[in-house]
């Protein structure tokens, strides 16, 4: 995503940051593997970080995304993937003058729940543009490009600190809000929490640690872990979230459910010990990552979204790069009915 908790993220990058993706890169290219052919025209949005898409029962695709400028939430339609890549870009809401929510407006979200339109985002403190809480924006119109968007917010999570990416799926007739948040009595930037809704703003039980980075490629730069995404698919919850500062580090992790699980138990959690999208010297393309999904025109093919840049040395703090790019590329399925990542794909 773009936040990494309390400590700002830092320009330092190493070759081990690429080296997990380099690896896959090669596995699936001599497969002949998902990276060996691109489907879409890449980028879909030049400096477009954090990119969520919605395919909607009106039969259009909604994106939203990160502004370089941190500073407003803008919105896409189309009513097909590729045609984002032009679409109108529209500006729903734009941060205040001063105080709260003016300033790090991050990772905008775009769901429909309950018959209205909800935005989840993060946004910071003028004074403290490190103090980042999550918020909501909500339309009760049918269409997201009329009607009035009322802020929300800050979501109570059962404790104030830094957090946000804030994500909604239901599973089994229970709404769940997912989240990155700073413990202070943890070691690291941000973790990743679940919790039961009440309604789409309001947690119904305290929130529980799915996550947190403890492996070497999840604390490079930063011990972070964030932008949770969620797909069920194969009898599966699959979560997918982001690891290591915003540079060429940047990667994907994975944490796995069985479907029929209770999913606020910890234990029924999985997480992958390397990740499973990650930089690719094959495809010039790096720190990919603040991933969501969504499926392609026929209704059934999975796609991944996502963020990455072109090129591996940044300048400075990677998060006043304004050069990640939204991409999207097809997922695939393993015989066993687990995701095929394969690298990302090249321009």
């Amino acid at each position: 995503m773009v936040g990494d908790g309390p400590a700002k993220r830092s320009g330092a990058m190493g070759r081990r940051g690429v080296l997990s993706g380099i690896l896959l890169a090669g596995a699936a290219l001599a497969a002949g593997g998902p990276a060996a052919a691109a489907e879409y025209a890449n980028p879909i949005a030049r400096r477009r970080a954090d990119p969520h898409v919605l395919r909607h029962s009106d039969g259009y695709y909604y994106f939203t995304a990160t502004v370089p400028e941190s500073d407003r939430i803008v919105l896409r339609r189309s009513t097909t993937l590729q045609g984002l890549r032009t679409a109108r870009e529209h500006v729903l809401w734009r941060s205040h003058d001063s105080g709260e929510l003016s300033s790090q407006i991050f990772a905008p979200e775009i769901h429909r729940v309950d018959g209205r339109w909800y935005v989840y985002f993060a946004a910071g403190d003028g004074g403290d543009l490190w103090r980042i809480r999550m918020y909501a924006l909500v339309n009760s119109s049918p269409d997201p490009l009329s009607g009035r968007w009322v802020e929300r917010g800050p979501i109570d999570t059962g404790w104030s600190s830094f957090s946000l990416d804030a994500t909604t799926f239901a599973h089994r007739g229970i709404r769940y809000l997912v989240w990155a948040q700073h413990d202070r009595r943890i070691d690291s930037n941000t973790n990743i929490y679940l919790a039961p809704l009440a309604d789409p703003l309001t947690p119904a039980a305290p929130a529980v640690l799915l996550s947190q980075p403890t492996f070497e490629w999840e604390r490079r730069g930063h011990a972070v872990n964030e932008a949770p995404a969620v797909i069920v698919r194969n009898g599966r919850v699959l979560l997918t979230y982001s690891a290591s500062a915003t540079d060429a580090n940047y990667c994907l992790g994975l944490l796995t459910a069985p479907a029929e699980a209770d999913l606020m138990d910890p234990a029924s959690w999985e997480k992958s010990t390397e990740p499973v999208f990650a930089s690719s010297e094959l495809t010039s393309q790096y720190g990919p990552g603040h991933n969501s999904f969504t499926v392609a025109e026929d209704g059934s093919s999975d796609v991944l979204v996502y963020h990455a840049r072109p090129y591996e040395q940044v300048e400075g703090d990677p998060l006043l790069d304004p050069n990640r790019h939204t991409r999207i590329q097809r997922l695939r399925w393993n015989p066993d009915g687990t995701p095929d990542f394969g690298i990302p794909a090249a321009d």
